[in-house]
């Protein structure tokens, strides 16, 4: 498999229905969009729905960030960057940008955190040796690019 760096197959049209009542991008539709984006991603990592169903192994969703840098609109075309910032036996860091492709901006982040689940126990299992071999691979070719301001962002309030 080729080692994209970062990776960057998927991209999207924005739909005239995910567009809220300020003439932009719902704010829920963002977190659609993102997650339409990592499946391609999570596929490439090895986590296929073929190595889904015969392992019984899925991945679950423990916290997620969104900054919304810049607007986009019905009809944007939108393409997504995704990289692998780091992972352990039952968990795996990522983050991923969207830019709007007309412009060219970044329009968007997202950074996530995802568990490695068994899926008959419900429960958090350990990554087999074959997925974490494939991910310390990415992670080192992901680990050159430079590191974006959003990961581990902090929300606040800023006073003059």
């Amino acid at each position: 498999m080729e080692m994209q760096t970062p990776f960057n197959e998927f991209s999207l049209t924005i739909k005239d229905d995910w567009i809220d009542y300020n003439g932009h991008l719902n704010v829920g539709y963002y977190l659609v969009a993102f997650d339409l984006a990592v499946e391609p991603f999570f596929n490439w990592l090895g986590l296929t729905p073929e190595f889904r169903r015969t392992s019984q192994c899925s991945t679950f969703a423990l916290e997620t960030h969104l900054n919304f840098l810049a607007e986009v609109n019905a009809g944007d075309e939108l393409r997504f960057e995704t990289r692998l910032i780091d992972f352990n036996q039952k968990t795996f860091h990522f983050y991923q940008e969207m830019f709007q492709v007309e412009n060219n901006y970044l329009a968007a982040s997202h950074e996530s955190l995802a568990a490695y689940m068994d899926m008959t126990q419900r429960k958090t299992t350990l990554m087999p040796s074959s997925l974490t071999t494939r991910l310390g691979q990415i992670q080192t070719a992901h680990s050159a690019l430079d590191t974006p301001w959003q990961l581990g962002h902090k929300i606040s309030v800023r006073h003059s």
